[in-house]
């Protein structure tokens, strides 16, 4: 890997990294660009609310069981052919969905859409952290948040304009010839990071990575619907799945080759980062479902009112990273982390007081207020929680960092859609007005993000100012001794439950 001085990145951030911004700012924009379009779907493909959620929701699940193979496949290629893959993959989704017939094609656009995705902001952070030197790396993160922050938080005010004068097709149309001109432009100029290493993927390891994500997030949106038992058994389904591949990675570093290296949990900063970012993401997704809904639903207003309205949160927050990077190379992570926690909890309970009168200048203060706070913690979060490991494990981390932030997304969009509709169904069968049964919801939606988003506060006090990676060089060597003595009954174990499993399926 090169090494850069931190005299040669204080001058500029290197290409590498420019480019990949660009191209992941792109990409991540999808994620959250079909938000503003549900009711519009809900209309021109004739499909309910909760299917229609499915756009986004479908986006971030396949992220999230797509990237757990990225820390694996990040060290087996080279930069320029990931980039090619991922940008490729991005764009056949995006062309196929543009022209979908039907909701199913949609959807399957979507996924495939999210899939070379995936691949980008994994490769992105990777690249960033072995090719910018550690004194620098505030300041370049606090650009790289333009993409992994402010392209999300951007979407529905983009779509909010588009929806404003054309069908929801043109989110898709639009964005074709942008990818490919940086597409083009990339396999132009990229230059490879690194040299690729050898070694085979355990393929059981991925069907059990993305089938217990994927059952974990679909059993929760099924809650509300019905019977609960249901949802409970397909959850739990899912937490099993999950728990035999964080075991078979166990197993499989004795040899080597682990599909996702578990070894970064290890480092204490790294794992208190991992946990803050996923509550975070987990807020800001279900903000950014439940307003649209508000404002449109309730409110009244178009998708470009809609869009307006959230813009200047979303331009916060883009405009303040570069500067958070800079007090966070200074000063270090506390001072920035732990108002920002407290900025977010104060914003989400904020908006559990909302009226079908309040006012519009209130929400979009309540609005910035959270952009602001999650950019103050993304920043230093990302930056201190991949600096706590070493070189060997950077793809390793930022592949699980990814993963948790897209399931975390996907749980916040199906948690506040399941309490939100609960409440709301419960009320209206009560004899309640309609607009007031969907407001208690609303409410009740956003108390319980604020609730959850006291653990963010907890985790920023614990974080320390600056990450120690030697310290943690030498966990993981401790650590993977005492692994390598036990992992032959962790085999065992594993083998069996592989085998239970299988039967069932063949049952």
């Amino acid at each position: 890997m090169p090494d850069i001085s931190a005299s040669s990145t204080k001058q500029r951030t290197p290409t590498v990294i420019r480019l990949l911004v660009l191209a992941t700012f792109t990409v991540i924009l999808n994620e959250t660009i079909m938000i503003n379009a549900i009711p519009r779907l809900m209309t021109d493909l004739h499909v309910s609310e909760r299917s229609a959620q499915w756009v986004s929701t479908a986006f971030m699940l396949t992220m999230a069981a797509v990237i757990p193979v990225t820390g694996w496949f990040l060290q087996r290629v080279t930069t320029r052919n990931a980039y090619a893959l991922a940008m490729g993959t991005f764009l056949v989704g995006t062309a196929l969905a543009a022209i979908a017939p039907s909701f199913g094609v949609l959807l399957v656009g979507r996924v495939i859409q999210a899939g070379g995705t995936a691949v980008m902001m994994p490769l992105l952070m990777t690249t960033l952290m072995t090719v910018v030197h550690e004194n620098d790396r505030g300041r370049v993160m606090g650009n790289v948040t333009l993409a992994i922050s402010v392209a999300p938080a951007m979407g529905p005010v983009i779509s909010g304009l588009v929806l404003q004068i054309a069908s929801w097709r043109w989110l898709f149309v639009l964005v074709l010839p942008i990818a490919g001109a940086v597409t083009a432009l990339g396999l132009r100029k990229l230059e490879n990071v690194g040299e690729p290493q050898t070694g085979s993927i355990d393929w059981l390891s991925v069907v059990f990575a993305a089938f217990g994500f994927g059952g974990l997030v679909y059993g929760l949106s099924k809650f509300g619907v019905g019977s609960a038992v249901t949802p409970s058994l397909i959850v739990a389904g899912g937490v099993a799945l999950i728990a035999i591949f964080a075991v078979r990675q166990i197993s499989l570093q004795r040899k080597g080759t682990p599909l996702l290296d578990l070894r970064v949990l290890l480092a204490p900063t790294y794992a208190k980062a991992l946990l803050l970012m996923a509550v975070a993401f987990l807020a800001m997704m279900g903000s950014m479902i439940l307003l649209p809904l508000y404002l449109q639903n309730l409110r009244g207003l178009s998708p470009l009112e809609t869009g307006l309205l959230v813009m200047p949160g979303g331009l916060a927050m883009g405009l303040l990273g570069p500067t958070v990077g800079k007090i966070f190379d200074r000063f270090g992570a506390r001072v920035l982390v732990i108002p920002g926690a407290i900025g977010i909890t104060i914003a989400l309970a904020g908006f559990t007081q909302l009226s079908l009168t309040s006012p519009y200048a209130l929400l979009v203060a309540l609005h910035v207020l959270l952009m602001v706070s999650l950019a103050a913690a993304f920043t230093p979060v990302f930056t201190l929680g991949l600096g706590a490991l070493p070189m060997h494990l950077y793809s390793h981390g930022s592949s699980m960092l990814a993963t948790l932030q897209q399931v975390a997304a996907a749980f916040g969009t199906a948690l506040v859609v399941t309490v939100m509709t609960s409440r709301a169904t419960h009320l209206a069968e009560s004899g309640h007005n309609p607009l007031d049964s969907a407001l208690s919801g609303m409410r009740l939606a956003f108390l319980v993000s604020a609730a959850l988003s006291i653990i963010v506060i907890v985790m920023a006090v614990l974080l320390p100012n600056r990450s120690d990676a030697p310290a943690h060089g030498a966990a993981v060597a401790e650590v993977d001794a005492i692994t390598l003595d036990a992992v032959d009954e962790a085999e065992l174990t594993v083998v069996e439950a592989e085998l239970s499993t299988v039967e069932l399926i063949k049952d």
